[in-house]
């Protein structure tokens, strides 16, 4: 597939939007009274989270749950009846939920490689969606979403509810009102104590879990104890590493408040595993240094965004473990993931502070208010999630290549090295969720 440039991307799309969009967008978005039906694609991990969460609003209800685990599945039933008095259809495969006519959006919990393919199937079934993070497996599905969004004129979410914070939102405001002058860097950070996964052998999947289904459009591997459930985030065919769970999280909020609007045109990481002995294939120590062209800066000034982490150091950095400190040329800014933040001017003198913790259900909130009111924009949209997912993609590609990445913002490429290149986008099976039927 020949990927266009941004700028053609942006204007084949414009066509659609108005005269498909904008014509029905009444009808597409629900009234403030009406409830909406929701269901939910991957009822584990995250999934739960969200479910306990919607099956106790008001204003909605839970229709359907979905997942490939029997176990996991009737679990969800139980906690929306539970909740809701009123049990979910429930089925494994998502096809079925995505035929319902009824049903108005969809949240996507499924590991990551499921994200993108999830989201295209339903935004072209007429589904608004709230994705988890990242949104995409590899930077091609990242465009290949943002067009699905386009096309369908639905509304997507993505989960880094960071942008749903009153505490970050209020931070970020300071930086975007200059109160520490022209930020010229970023840097966001990792650093916890996570888990050995250990080494196993391929075996067979029980008997209550669909591993074909689970597999998707994924390219098959036989099914290991330490795969599966949420330990898929190591192995690269499904998973992003910590970076792409953690970490984007604080690299979304570096890059809000850095102020970019594009993808970097150079990226170098390094990375390894220094600490763990262990079947996961992604680094537990990296550091990366993405490099952004200066809007209106003399020629060659670049902004950078830096990212660091360690999955085995349970040591706060900054005074948080995970977090993002924004540069400027009057001052800093120190923002811990969920705990608050510290605003610095001349002299390292403490000019602002303000704590607190993080809202989920406001970001839900603001799912909800973006379907039901024209007006109202989704705080993650589907650009927020693919240039946070970018940079993760980005910093992993150059630790497994150990090459310093030259990428084309504008046409989504590594231009400096074939090998680089090849991993930005994924080889699927012949399978009906793959993005390539699209």
């Amino acid at each position: 597939m020949t990927i266009p440039d941004r700028r053609e991307f942006l204007q084949s799309s414009l066509a659609a939007v108005t005269a498909g969009v904008f014509a029905s967008e009444a009808s597409a978005n629900p009234s403030v009274d009406q409830p909406l039906n929701v269901g939910l694609i991957g009822c584990g991990g995250m999934g739960s989270n969200h479910l306990k969460l919607l099956s106790e609003r008001k204003d909605l209800r839970m229709t359907w749950v979905c997942d490939v685990d029997q176990q996991r599945l009737a679990t969800a039933v139980k906690t929306v009846e539970m909740a809701s008095g009123t049990p979910p259809q429930a089925t494994g495969d998502l096809r079925r939920l995505l035929e319902d006519s009824a049903l108005d959006a969809v949240f996507i919990a499924t590991p990551d490689h499921w994200h993108a393919p999830a989201a295209i199937l339903a935004l072209d079934a007429g589904k608004h969606v709230y994705v988890e993070k990242p949104c995409c497996h590899n930077i091609r599905e990242g465009r290949l979403l943002a067009e699905a969004v386009q096309r369908s004129g639905k509304t997507l979410q993505v989960g880094t509810q960071s942008r749903s914070t009153a505490c970050v939102r209020a931070g970020i405001e300071r930086l975007q009102n200059g109160e520490i002058g022209e930020i010229l860097v970023a840097k966001a950070w990792n650093s916890q104590r996570r888990g050995s996964i250990g080494h196993t052998q391929p075996g067979t999947p029980p008997d209550h879990l669909d591993f074909d289904t689970w597999l998707g459009p994924a390219q098959p591997v036989p099914w290991r104890s330490n795969l599966l459930h949420g330990v898929w985030r190591w192995w690269y065919d499904f998973g992003c590493g910590d970076i792409g769970n953690d970490g984007v999280h604080d690299i979304d909020v570096a890059l809000w408040g850095l102020g970019v609007q594009s993808h970097p045109s150079r990226v170098t990481c390094f990375g390894s595993k220094s600490f763990f002995d262990d079947d996961q294939q992604f680094p537990d120590t990296q550091y990366a240094v993405c490099e952004y062209p200066s809007d209106g800066a003399p020629a060659g000034r670049t902004k950078q965004l830096i990212f660091e982490q360690r999955i085995w150091s349970p040591y706060v950095q900054e005074g948080y473990e995970n977090g993002a400190a924004f540069y400027g040329t009057e001052g800093m800014l120190i923002m811990g993931h969920t705990k608050g933040w510290s605003l610095y001017g001349p002299r390292n003198k403490l000019l602002a502070e303000q704590t607190g913790s993080m809202d989920l259900p406001g970001h839900h909130q603001n799912f909800f208010d973006a379907i039901r009111q024209p007006d109202v924009r989704p705080n993650a949209d589907i650009n927020a999630g693919r240039f946070a997912a970018t940079i993760v993609h980005l910093a992993n590609i150059s630790a497994r290549t150990g090459a310093v990445v030259s990428f084309d913002p504008a046409k989504e490429i590594i231009t400096s090295s074939e090998e680089a290149n090849a991993l930005t986008q994924r080889s699927y099976r012949d399978h009906w969720g793959s993005p390539n039927k699209r």
